[in-house]
């Protein structure tokens, strides 16, 4: 089922100047799957090497991790069996032109509960049939997992929390780790954080061609560099919302670029109400909250869906309203606008150019709904990809 849908503009927060806004895109609807019980996250990534992005769904509920293939969306069975998913990356580690996946599994956010176990995927020789799982660790709480460039590939481990930590206040330092092939060993970034982890963003934060690490926590949003003695350096970019423990810090993490210049946004605190960005002025990332309204926002993503060189912030209320939202940034001012209400509780989106005709696409798959959505563009066209 597809329908086309529009952007509701809800209100407008005032920056510092004003100006004609860009024109808003406008998306066609699909639902892909329902009966994905306990959606969790999507992943969006060529799984068979045809040059279309797929998308690949994963859902705690289920012992199965399934994969859409595109463009029909056919659904395939990648792994059977599963013990209590909770996060995968994927990347072409051995330049085969099929992707490696990294899962982690046997999730609680209860430490003594999760096995936190770490499985390396790899197919064997036809995409569309089952893949093979190698074990190859077991961090209890394992819980976010992303691809990474660290001196070649590897894949990055975070960590809900200590193993020692308890509910409500989750005090103790959190393990972030890597994996690199090919003895895909644990390797320790840092045990500096504290409290709970629940954003994880890999980006080349100073522009030396490997990619370091951010995280967001009570604690607020940390970047992590690689030094060139192999150790790693921890340093605090923003607090996150100022509130006491265990209310404070941050979600989730993402990062933009908007006139020019770098932005964070962010998801204050855990699980929280407030969309955040910070933006650089006199050598200190200020925070600027542009919406409180709602309760249990889950997913963040950015990118630049209209083409004027702008990133729009993608953010979605998981619990209560179930709205995927949309904010949208010119001359200075934030816009936000609904681009699912109440057919999305989304724990995840993902944004790839799924139909190759130039303007990124956004999927998400919901929680409570038990459903995988895309939404495609249907704005300005772009260059066509080679």
């Amino acid at each position: 089922m597809t329908k086309a849908v529009g952007f509701f503009l809800l209100f407008l927060v005032v920056g510092s100047q004003g100006g004609l806004l860009h024109a808003q895109p406008r998306f066609e609807e699909r639902v892909l799957a329902e009966g994905l019980k306990g959606g969790y996250q999507v992943v969006a990534v060529d799984v068979n090497g045809d040059k279309q992005t797929d998308l690949i769904a994963l859902a705690t509920g289920m012992n199965e991790l399934l994969w859409f293939e595109n463009p029909g969306w056919e659904k395939r069975v990648l792994l059977a069996h599963l013990d209590r998913p909770i996060n995968l990356a994927a990347s072409d580690v051995d330049g085969d032109g099929i992707p490696e996946i990294v899962l982690a599994a046997g999730w609680s956010n209860v430490a003594a509960r999760s096995t936190g176990t770490v499985w390396l995927l790899k197919n064997q020789g036809d995409p569309r049939k089952p893949w093979k799982a190698t074990e190859i660790d077991r961090l209890p709480t394992s819980h976010r997992i992303r691809a990474a460039n660290i001196d070649g590939p590897a894949f990055v481990n975070a960590p809900l929390i200590a193993a020692d930590a308890v509910a409500p206040d989750y005090r103790g330092a959190a393990p972030l780790v890597y994996y690199k092939p090919p003895d895909w060993k644990r390797r320790v970034i840092s045990e500096a954080n504290q409290g709970v982890v629940h954003g994880l963003e890999v980006f080349d934060w100073d522009g030396d061609g490997e990619d370091d690490v951010l995280t967001a926590s009570f604690e607020g949003i940390h970047w992590f560099k690689r030094s060139p003695q192999e150790s790693w350096v921890r340093q605090r970019i923003a607090g996150g919302d100022p509130a006491p423990w265990p209310k404070s810090g941050a979600s989730d993490v993402a990062v933009g670029r908007a006139g020019g210049e770098r932005f964070l946004a962010a998801i204050e605190p855990w699980h929280g109400h407030q969309v955040v960005i910070y933006r650089l002025a006199g050598g200190t990332w200020q925070r600027n909250v542009i919406d409180d309204s709602h309760a249990d926002l889950h997913a963040l993503r950015v990118a630049d869906l209209d083409g004027d060189g702008n990133d729009e912030v993608v953010a979605a209320v998981r619990g209560g309203a179930r709205r995927v939202l949309l904010y949208r940034v010119s001359n200075g001012r934030w816009e936000r606008h609904i681009l699912d209400d109440g057919g999305m509780a989304a724990a995840d989106c993902a944004i790839a150019d799924f139909d190759r005709d130039g303007r990124p696409d956004i999927a998400c798959i919901g929680a409570a709904t038990a459903n995988l959505k895309l939404y495609r563009n249907l704005g300005e066209r772009r260059p066509r990809r080679p």
